[in-house]
């Protein structure tokens, strides 16, 4: 392994968020004003995932005041980022929601995934049986 991978490889983080276009996100960045360094919470739709490795990252979209769209892209492996939570999914046919730019309102609005709560609720639970009798 040469300098540049082993520098990488060191800023890699360990369990990434997956995410999908469609998803709606809560991510957490960490910001920094003169000495001090406070949290700020940015929300809304991702809109895209490109790059890998180091330079993997995401844009999410949001709309702000008086109805303007503000897009936002992260790195996924920056030290910026503190975490990314999954809020929701949508069900979209598209890999990039660029058609999202043009829209305002309720038509800007993605259908919601459906997830079936008692079966994701009735895997942990089996499994935890298992751990308990080792």
């Amino acid at each position: 392994m040469n300098l540049v991978e082993s520098v990488v490889n060191e800023h890699l983080k360990s369990q990434p968020a997956k995410l999908s276009a469609g998803d709606r996100v809560r991510v957490h960045l960490r910001i920094v004003e003169g000495d001090r360094e406070r949290i700020q919470v940015f929300q809304g739709v991702v809109m895209r995932q490109r790059g890998g490795g180091i330079k993997e990252n995401f844009t999410v979209r949001r709309i702000g005041a008086h109805g303007v769209g503000v897009e936002r892209t992260f790195f996924v492996h920056s030290p910026r980022l503190e975490k990314v939570e999954i809020v929701s999914h949508a069900h979209v046919r598209r890999a990039q929601l660029y058609y999202l730019r043009g829209r305002t309102g309720k038509a800007a609005r993605l259908r919601e995934k459906r997830v079936d709560t008692r079966a994701a609720a009735a895997a942990p639970a089996a499994t935890e049986p298992e751990a308990a009798a080792e």
